[in-house]
């Protein structure tokens, strides 16, 4: 029986839809917001990194990633 490729196009193709929809749900915002949002990012991947994977680490490195990316260049 032939493998085929079916799943991985599949996957590749809804990544790269979910990132142009991603980038594009960014244009409208301000400095601040997209701060607020890159903070939350990033603190939910170092969290996850640190916890091993816990909800608790990525949920915790969310928020106080997220308070940090909206507190930088405020004025």
């Amino acid at each position: 029986m032939k493998k085929t490729q079916y799943p991985t196009r599949l996957m590749s193709t809804a990544t790269l839809a979910l990132l142009a929809l991603g980038l594009s749900a960014c244009s409208g915002m301000t400095r601040q917001e997209r701060n607020t949002a890159i903070g939350a990012g990033v603190g939910a991947i170092g969290g996850s990194i640190l916890t091993g994977g816990s909800t608790a680490g990525t949920v915790g490195g969310a928020a106080v990633g997220g308070v940090i990316g909206h507190e930088i260049d405020k004025k």
